[in-house]
């Protein structure tokens, strides 16, 4: 199974700069979408059945034009659960998730922390999905998470850390949970196959930063640890241009 994760910083913003065309190239069998920024009714679903999807399941937010996620398949799930069940986090559309056969795979968008409100809400939904993760395993023990993290886990991760030190996505609060959240059970899937330095997921439309490659790596392909003998890669894909974000892609035998 070849799964891709990208935020796409709205979804209808990405068809007019070609996604449709680069999903057909792509070809994964299930990609997961997260800031879609909107609604189901809001488009044409037929276009991404003619591209060979047919199986497309949108987790919208409750504010219009404002994050949500969604996971396109040429699989047919067995399943497909639409948030996790916890208010506090569904209501922003962050979390939708569709069980195969052998595997089951969640596109996430966590959310940013851009101020102290939305900080505060950051550290309490990163607490409470650890724990719906911790549970979830115990009956689905062949997941993978992917997308939009929010933060960079190491120093190898993002363009400056030390100028970044004391910017939220790279405080060493969230840097702990991610590591933790890892140690938990989930093997970061890109840094099993590459160490090298300079690979980053997001640059900011500022400064020219993705031309100068002035990036971080918050987007995440995490793969449950009973899938390890099953990896067979896992890459970035920056060459794909249709939002601030790149894809990132994992292969599962």
């Amino acid at each position: 199974m070849k799964i891709i994760s990208y935020n796409v910083n709205g979804i209808r913003a990405a068809l007019k700069k070609g996604f449709l065309d680069w999903l057909k190239s792509a070809d994964p069998d299930v990609i997961c979408l997260q800031e879609i920024k909107a609604n189901e009714d809001q488009l044409d679903l037929d276009i991404f059945t003619e591209a060979g999807y047919p199986y497309t399941y949108w987790y919208s937010a409750q504010k219009k034009g404002y994050s949500g996620v969604a996971i396109l398949s040429k699989i047919k799930p067995n399943h497909v659960e639409y948030g996790t069940g916890i208010d506090s986090m569904d209501f922003e559309g962050r979390n939708i998730r569709a069980d195969f056969d052998d595997v089951s795979v969640m596109s996430l968008y966590l959310p940013s922390g851009t101020n102290l409100a939305r900080l505060e809400h950051k550290f309490e939904y990163m607490s409470l999905f650890q724990d719906y993760i911790t549970a979830l395993k115990q009956d689905l023990p062949n997941l993978v998470i992917c997308g939009d993290y929010n933060i960079c886990h190491e120093a190898i991760d993002i363009h400056d850390p030390v100028r970044n030190k004391n910017v939220s996505g790279f405080l060493p609060v969230e840097r702990e949970w991610i590591g933790t959240f890892m140690d938990s059970g989930f093997i970061d899937s890109f840094r099993y196959f590459n160490k090298e330095p300079h690979h980053y997921s997001w640059w900011s439309y500022r400064a020219n930063a993705r031309n100068n490659n002035k990036g971080w790596r918050i987007d995440y392909c995490l793969v449950a640890i009973p899938l390890e003998s099953r990896l067979k890669r896992a890459v970035i894909l920056p060459e794909a241009k249709h939002s601030d974000h790149c894809p990132i892609l994992v292969d599962i035998a």
